[in-house]
């Protein structure tokens, strides 16, 4: 029986495997630790503030290095600069630094005490010891002990680090799409989109369960305002891909003044038209209504000072809009539907 390879899949497999090189290392507890302390390997901020494992959980994985038993790879990403990131295995990552890590490398992971092993069932002597209170040789060993490193080249573009990040995030630290932007488009725009979502009035129009208020869920609705205020008649389907693919660019190119200056005279119309919030039977945000709403307001501010309040109770209900913005929405005649049907509306005498 013969089988008939679909034509160009040897060809696409070849263009993708081409997107991305790997290296693998072994690497000591004390290698690794010692990169924590000295800036060498980078835990995100995004991964730092959410679950970290409880002590009798890394007290397993401290046993586990202790007999050799093998623990899943690291794997991190190279930065142009040389230094590593953490992809997947924060939290090992994070144990061995917690247990056998000096102040400066827990510091570095906000780690403010050692870790103290508990809850063992097989090493039952380490239980109530901490690394300093260990003998010597046991240290040694610990520290000797081999971990292996995966570790994703500068040379792979960043859309493939993105896919990555995504497929191995996994874990009890699973990030949104936006806190992996925020891992891997670092710099001047996410900081500066970090920002803008404290604005008061951009807080009070958007109004978010309480569940996703530190999740990166405002900075990426900051994104989507400046995506589709900038490129909405480009958008074709994928908002994750338009989404990276505008941040990527903005992060190389942007004008931080004009962005800002629109940003806020936005929000400040829309505290004013909707002092409730943008919403229609919950007061919570909608996220397709949102993309409406803002970037049709700061297109209709173009120009002008004030928006046109006039109705917006009754058009912002209306079966229309309501058409517009529920449903399979995610293509270029809806989102350019919905964002233009508001920017009539606002500008309406």
């Amino acid at each position: 029986m013969t089988t008939t390879t679909p034509l160009g899949l040897v060809d696409q497999l070849t263009e993708e495997r081409r997107r991305v090189d790997f290296d693998s290392y072994d690497i000591t507890v004390q290698q690794l630790v010692s990169m924590v302390a000295e800036n060498q390997i980078d835990v995100a901020p995004a991964y730092q503030r959410r679950f970290r494992w409880d002590a009798p959980r890394q007290s397993q994985l401290i046993e586990s290095v202790f007999l050799g038993i093998p623990i899943p790879n690291l794997f991190m990403a190279t930065n142009t600069s040389g230094t590593w990131e953490v992809v997947d295995g924060v939290q090992r990552l994070s144990t061995l630094v917690h247990f056998a890590g000096t102040k400066a490398g827990r510091n570095k992971l906000g780690i403010t005490e050692p870790l103290v092993i508990q809850g063992l069932e097989k090493l039952l002597v380490m239980n109530g010891l901490d690394f300093e209170r260990m003998p010597q040789p046991v240290q040694t060993q610990f520290m000797l002990r081999p971990i292996k490193v995966t570790t994703l080249s500068d040379k792979s573009d960043l859309k493939v680090r993105f896919d990555l990040f995504e497929r191995l995030n996994t874990g009890g630290v699973k990030l949104t799409d936006q806190e992996i932007r925020g891992c891997i488009y670092r710099g001047q725009f996410n900081d500066f989109l970090e920002r803008l979502a404290t604005n008061k009035d951009f807080k009070k129009v958007v109004v978010l369960k309480d569940s996703v208020e530190h999740d990166g869920t405002r900075e990426e609705l900051a994104l989507r305002f400046f995506a589709f205020l900038n490129g909405y008649k480009t958008f074709d389907h994928s908002v994750v891909e338009f989404l990276n693919d505008y941040m990527a660019a903005a992060t190389k190119s942007f004008d931080y003044a004009k962005g800002e200056e629109i940003f806020i005279k936005t929000f400040s119309e829309l505290a004013r038209i909707f002092p409730k919030g943008i919403g229609r039977r919950t007061r919570l945000t909608p996220v397709n209504l949102f993309e409406a709403i803002a970037v049709g307001a700061a297109l209709a501010l173009k120009g002008r000072d004030k928006l046109t309040a006039r109705g917006v109770s009754t058009w912002i209900a209306s079966d229309e809009l309501r058409g517009l913005t529920t449903g399979a929405t995610n293509s270029r005649r809806m989102v350019t539907g919905r964002i233009e049907f508001a920017l009539k509306k606002f500008r309406a005498e």
